[in-house]
């Protein structure tokens, strides 16, 4: 079963297309989405929420059409994004209160487990709360009730490393079930790494790759070289290169050389680095 099923999806704005993407979610996995900013990746998130709507394409979540069966849907959709805010004078007994009208499943106990858990203080308003403890409790709300799939757009951005660690540690924690799934974007590519099964590269609108996390590491190597050491490398080894003043650095793929060159692993920056530039 897939938890989203996106095909030929599309959406044109005066100065912009987000351009005909296909790519699946499987349940019990967690799909990463990267590259630059403005390559697509919010609009992606926004067409999946019906924030926006599709100019064309298909939409399934839960192998469900999405229009038809949007409020159903949606109350097994957690959501944050680095803008998501809750309204500023909400304390969270009355987050509490106002959720579980909104869902069906809210779990009161849960929440209230989670709020410990982050040492939230109760008696504050959202608005004074610091970024850290604001993206904490978004994330609190979006899992107390019963979320089957998690929608994450940047959710660690601005947060400092024991935050972000924290927060990949509740991720962990709710992909133990294998009924889960999550989507999510960031331009923090060492947290993706940490925690994605796979990766979806939008560049200018466009899906340049969808693999999972093992195959980008069989996929993907990086080396500095002479460019005399270039030459002795197979053409159609070679993703891309880049001068510097050590001579050339290169993003290969390490299963089209059999020479013994010394060959790094390549991390998601160095591979958006080079496809883009």
């Amino acid at each position: 079963m897939n938890s989203i099923s996106i095909k030929n999806l599309s959406k044109e704005f005066d100065k912009f297309k987000l351009d005909n993407i296909t790519l699946n979610l499987k349940q019990g996995t967690v799909l990463g989405v990267i590259g630059e900013n403005g390559a697509g990746k919010s609009t992606l998130i926004k067409l999946i929420l019906r924030l926006l709507h599709k100019t064309s394409g298909e939409i399934l979540v839960f192998d469900k059409p999405l229009e038809q069966n949007e409020t159903k849907i949606k109350e097994d959709i957690g959501y944050v994004s680095e803008l998501t805010a809750l309204p500023s004078d909400y304390k969270p007994y009355y987050i509490d209160k106002v959720f579980k009208k909104i869902y069906p499943k809210w779990n009161s106990d849960e929440f209230f487990k989670y709020l410990d858990k982050f040492k939230i203080d109760q008696k504050k308003k959202f608005s004074d709360l610091s970024r850290g403890m604001r993206a904490k409790l978004s994330l609190a709300t979006s899992l107390c009730h019963d979320a089957k799939l998690l929608i994450l757009d940047e959710p660690t951005s601005g947060l400092d490393p024991v935050v972000r660690n924290e927060v990949l540690d509740i991720l962990r924690e709710f992909m133990l079930d294998e009924t889960h799934s999550i989507l999510i974007s960031s331009h923090i590519t060492s947290d993706l790494e940490s925690i994605a099964d796979e990766i979806a590269f939008i560049h200018n609108g466009k899906l340049l790759f969808h693999q999972s996390m093992i195959e980008i590491n069989e996929n993907y190597g990086f080396i500095r070289c002479t460019k005399e050491d270039l030459k002795n490398i197979p053409q159609n080894a070679v993703y891309a290169t880049r001068d510097d003043l050590f001579g050339i650095e290169a993003l290969i793929n390490p299963k089209k050389i059999s020479t013994n060159m010394d060959i790094a692993p390549a991390n998601l920056d160095q591979i958006m680095l080079f496809l883009t530039r």
